[in-house]
């Protein structure tokens, strides 16, 4: 159920972390710390206090906030949020052939970082994603958690996007 703005202004601060607490993946404490930010004039307001409350944890946090993703193509367990976002490019109905590319490179990308690989797939098809793996292995850890945590402040506002309704 989409919320208005002024519907998230005046939930309570369990209210509010029940309906947004996924934005983030498997991270609830950000909208927990982002309720404390009310009232938000517009979604905009919104995404970047959650954005504002990422930059601020620890890099511990972040790290483990990067970690809670799952990785591409996987068929593990994951949130509906990322189920959905997996699906609508496909990465739910892999050949072998591309189900084994996936998962050779979400091992390689691992082993190199000892994080999953995070994209905002929304943007991006099978081939692009391959691509991008490709490319970000070549990266450094650092600029790797940067992009990360880029890639998941995209993925957030496309999450927003389709729980806020926008007025």
């Amino acid at each position: 159920m989409p919320y208005s703005i002024a519907q998230l202004n005046q939930m309570s601060q369990d209210e509010f972390v029940a309906a947004l607490g996924a934005v983030f993946e498997d991270t609830p404490t950000i909208a927990r710390k982002t309720w404390k930010q009310r009232p938000f004039k517009t979604l905009t307001d919104l995404h970047q206090a959650m954005v504002a409350a990422v930059q601020h944890m620890t890099p511990a946090e972040q790290l483990a906030l990067i970690r809670a993703h799952p990785d591409l193509g996987s068929k593990a367990k994951m949130a509906d949020a990322s189920v959905q976002e997996q699906a609508s490019v496909g990465l739910d109905r892999l050949t072998p052939a591309e189900y084994d590319r996936f998962h050779t490179a979400n091992e390689a990308y691992k082993a190199k970082f000892d994080f999953p690989f995070i994209i905002a797939v929304k943007k991006h098809t099978k081939t692009s994603i391959l691509d991008a793996f490709d490319r970000r292995l070549h990266h450094t850890p650092e600029a790797e958690v940067t992009q990360a945590l880029t890639e998941i402040t995209q993925i957030a506002q496309f999450r927003l996007e389709a729980l806020v309704l926008s007025v």
